[in-house]
């Protein structure tokens, strides 16, 4: 039997939902919660999949998984990847694609470690505001450059307000970004990379409002090529996990937040319109990946054959 684990933190509705999808099966694939401790570093992974929903809070869980992949384990999502993106790369990235994107800014942090003296920050020079505001416009949002619940995410109306919050913003770096006055949005649910659910969302409505009574119409030509710029963002950062939102202005969609790698697939948010969908695909992934011959490819894995 064929082992996989989930390693996930207050959820349950869906992770109870997809273990039991997946052993109810019976395709030879057992699921089950993960249980850790102290491990060393010769210790091997029992487990064929791990889908990680809470490794980017927990850092502890971090090597663990790492250490996992060196065993040979599939990792949803790339443990090593999942941890060094962020926000702006995605954003210059996803642009050279040919996705459209907000013009973007990223800023120094407002303040650093008292580790660091002041002849470290050397290479750094004064944030021109003016020159900011007049590339994003205004409004503009400020939000991390890392991370992701809306957290520490401002709607910024002038050039006052963004001073003044950005001197609120303490050691995170921040990035600024054009406002989108939309006309359209849409969530899109991506597992697999190339499995994609554009889904009706409003990100004005309190978090478990966003999918309930969202009814919107997309023309096809629209609708096919935000599943296709989806598609692109989803293999070029390689995530087996994710959603995708576009803002839509003007019959052009605009890539928002495309970052999130651990989604909220709690059935009081996703609705029953989705929640089965997200269960049933995700389980065939994690079956197809649990029996496949070749797993995630790393740079050591031709140095480890053999050995």
């Amino acid at each position: 039997m064929l082992k996989v684990g989930l390693l996930v933190g207050r959820e349950r509705s869906f992770p109870n939902a997809l273990i039991e999808e997946i052993n109810r099966r019976e395709a030879g694939v057992e699921a089950e919660y993960i249980k850790v401790g102290e491990f060393t570093n010769s210790a091997p992974s029992p487990y064929r999949v791990i889908l990680d929903r809470i490794s980017h809070e927990v850092v502890f869980y971090q090597p663990f998984l790492k250490s996992a992949a060196i065993s040979g384990t599939c990792v949803i999502n790339n443990p090593f990847w999942k941890i060094a993106d962020d926000k702006f790369f995605g954003t210059v990235l996803v642009e050279k694609l040919g996705v459209k994107v907000p013009r973007t800014l990223i800023l120094p942090s407002n303040q650093y470690p008292e580790t660091i003296i002041p002849e470290s920050l050397s290479n750094l020079k004064m944030i021109d505001w003016e020159a900011a505001v007049a590339y994003t416009g205004l409004p503009a949002i400020l939000k991390p450059h890392w991370g992701g619940g809306w957290r520490d995410v401002y709607k910024i109306e002038s050039l006052e307000e963004l001073i003044s919050v950005y001197n609120r913003t303490g050691k995170l770096c921040m990035m600024l970004q054009e406002f989108i006055n939309w006309q359209q949005y849409v969530r899109c649910i991506c597992i697999g990379k190339n499995n994609i659910l554009i889904t009706n969302w409003n990100p004005t409505k309190p978090h478990f409002e966003r999918y309930r009574n969202v009814d919107q119409q997309l023309e096809p030509a629209l609708k096919e090529r935000i599943y296709n710029d989806a598609l692109k963002i989803n293999e070029a950062l390689g995530y087996d996990m994710n959603t995708v939102e576009f803002a839509i202005r003007d019959g052009e969609p605009y890539a928002i937040d495309f970052m999130n790698s651990a989604p909220d697939f709690d059935i009081s948010s996703l609705t029953e319109a989705y929640f089965p969908w997200v269960v049933s695909t995700m389980a065939d992934l994690i079956i197809e990946k649990a029996k496949s011959v070749q797993q995630t490819e790393y740079r050591w894995d031709s140095l480890l054959k053999g050995i």
